[in-house]
């Protein structure tokens, strides 16, 4: 009788454990919206400085779609740092085909780490069109 009991509360054990790990893997956050996530916190978080548009890009991806990309320069306390961003999922917001190399533009940038940066967020652009 208790081979029985200990086999119950095994299965049951591993059915819990299962279930638990099932659940956690459903709440993990897509990149998409970890990125979203993350201009939200930079743009509402974030101090503003002067960059520089270096470049930007549009190429296909692994997935069949076209990524946009904005490469940019800005200073932050002596360093320089250059960094670029997906706007692949914020096209309504700007129109990258006018922006023009060499623009000075606004980025803000994250006070703890100055190399996580943006220069558009859902509500706000730095780019001078």
């Amino acid at each position: 009788m208790t081979l029985i009991r200990i086999y119950t509360l095994a299965g049951a054990l591993a059915i819990a454990a299962t279930t638990t790990t099932l659940w956690l893997r459903g709440r993990r956050k897509t990149p998409e919206q970890r990125e979203t996530l993350r201009r939200q916190r930079i743009n509402a978080q974030g101090r503003i400085t002067d960059g520089t548009v270096l470049d930007v890009q549009e190429f296909d991806s692994d997935t069949d779609h076209s990524v946009q990309m904005v490469i940019y320069t800005y200073d932050v306390a002596g360093v320089q740092y250059e960094c670029s961003q997906d706007v692949t999922m914020l096209r309504q917001f700007l129109d990258l085909h006018s922006c023009r190399i060499g623009v000075a533009t606004s980025v803000k940038y994250d006070t703890h780490n100055p190399g996580n940066s943006i220069v558009v967020a859902e509500t706000w652009c730095g780019l001078r069109l």
